[in-house]
């Protein structure tokens, strides 16, 4: 059973992994305790090639300091080498007693280290925190097990499914409320993408904004898909982060490229065409839908072709969350095969 010193370390251990950035290798904090529960160090992963969150807490201690203390760490201590050796051999050469962890390592090359540590004499103990450590690197283990980085799917619509009034003007169907929360969400998000026709039709920053304007501190790297030049003046050459463009409508391939740049997430905000076209292959992960008590009318749906011939082939999605932002609704559902929870 954790004791109350235990527990406090790993909030903070979880605190620390997230100063670490997000990529090919997940977010991990970790805390060293003395046998009387008082932190003598912590650290976290500061990124590929450098030490892990236990190594780099235990660089800060003097030799034989770290004999009978416990490790508090958010991910089971990795079993293998990189480019660095495996945390569970350096906590046992240090002499750490016992290891508390919140979470198995999803991944079959790193795993193990827990057993390692048992059989070199180490007290274990997983779960603490379980479920704050999964939200945590939830999109890293979806690239790791996938290749590819967490798609959501962002929309805003009228009560009856249209994007756009008949005219194709579309500001603002959604309030100011719902309006934060989507920058909210995209300054949480890897990268943001969208196709070339949006980006001709409505020249969007792709950035993430505060209510005044002003640009948040986290913003996504703009990725544009499609064939057609975008203009060298366009808005989104000027965002902080670099954009990448595509010239191509392989979607999936698109997603394979990002995935092996270690971008773990991606919110869509394409327009109907890219949108729509990654429901109909099943790249999307998420859908994230804003709904305004508003009626427009028209042939300017939300979503277009989906692929579904009769209704015994639509795609059921499976509700996460409903929930009233001002005057609007805001729906987050996913494909019925998704088991992950929401954040």
């Amino acid at each position: 059973m954790a004791s109350a010193a235990e527990t406090d370390a790993m909030r903070r251990a979880l605190r620390l992994a997230r100063n670490g950035p997000r990529g090919l290798n997940p977010q991990v904090g970790a805390v060293i305790l003395s046998p009387s529960g008082v932190v003598l160090a912590e650290g976290f992963h500061r990124g590929a090639g450098t030490p892990h969150a236990e190594v780099d807490a235990l660089s800060q201690l003097k030799p034989g300091e770290a004999r009978g203390t416990t490790a508090v760490v958010t991910l089971e201590p990795c079993n293998h080498t990189g480019r660095t050796g495996p945390c569970a051999v350096a906590l046992l050469e240090a002499g750490v007693a016992r290891v508390v962890y919140a979470l198995d390592d999803p991944t079959d090359a790193a795993a193990g280290g827990a057993a390692r540590l048992r059989a070199g004499g180490v007290d274990v103990e997983a779960g603490l925190e379980r479920e704050s450590a999964e939200e945590l690197i939830r999109d890293w283990v979806h690239l790791q097990r996938t290749g590819r980085p967490r798609v959501t799917v962002k929309w805003a619509q009228s009560l009856d499914g249209r994007a756009a009034a008949a005219d194709g003007t579309s500001q603002w169907i959604t309030g100011s409320a719902a309006r934060r929360d989507v920058h909210v969400r995209r300054a949480a998000a890897d990268a943001i993408l969208a196709g070339t026709g949006t980006v001709l039709a409505d020249d969007p920053a792709l950035t993430a904004r505060d209510a005044d304007g002003t640009l948040l501190e986290q913003q996504p790297v703009p990725v544009i898909v499609g064939e057609t030049r975008v203009p060298e003046d366009a808005a989104v050459h000027r965002h902080p982060k670099t954009p990448l463009f595509f010239a191509t409508h392989d979607l999936a391939a698109v997603l394979d490229d990002l995935g092996t740049r270690g971008i773990q997430s991606v919110f869509v905000e394409g327009g109907p065409t890219l949108e729509s076209a990654l429901l109909r292959e099943g790249l999307a992960d998420e859908v994230l839908v804003y709904v305004a008590p508003v009626l427009l009318g028209g042939s300017r749906l939300a979503l277009g072709e989906l692929g579904v011939p009769s209704i015994t082939a639509a795609r059921r999605l499976e509700v996460a969350s409903i929930d009233v932002l001002g005057d609007d609704i805001r729906v987050v559902a996913r494909p019925v095969h998704d088991t992950q929870g929401e954040s």
